[in-house]
């Protein structure tokens, strides 16, 4: 299972951005996607995720202001950010869950991440 995400970049304080994620490989089944992000210095912690029926789940710094939803046909999860602060700044990295063909257990995926910087 592979994710790439896209959509990262530099953006002015009060900005939006988009970030997208697609699954590829041979997955059949999805629990949840999600978004986590790395500052410098700082441990990962979740940004946003979204389950297979669609329940979600945010961090209290970007509620209001951060939404994420998911294609489950296209096997993709985005990710849209707005009012961004400096304080955003991070490396923002896709995840899944799920279970691969051949499997019977679910495990976690990660992608290669991509930087989101705000500046003030």
């Amino acid at each position: 299972v592979q994710l790439q995400a896209s959509g990262g970049g530099l953006v002015q304080a009060g900005g939006s951005l988009r970030l997208s994620c697609a699954a590829s490989g041979s997955i059949f089944a999805i629990n949840a996607m999600g978004w986590y992000r790395q500052a410098p210095g700082k441990q990962r912690e979740l940004v946003a995720s979204i389950t297979s029926g669609g329940s979600t789940n945010y961090a209290d710094s970007v509620k209001g202001r951060y939404t994420i939803a998911r294609d489950n046909t296209k096997k993709m999860v985005y990710l849209q950010m707005n009012s961004l602060r400096p304080e955003d700044t991070a490396v923002y990295y896709c995840n899944l869950r799920g279970t691969e063909y051949g499997s019977t257990f679910p495990a976690t995926y990660w992608g290669q991440g991509t930087q989101v910087t705000v500046s003030s």
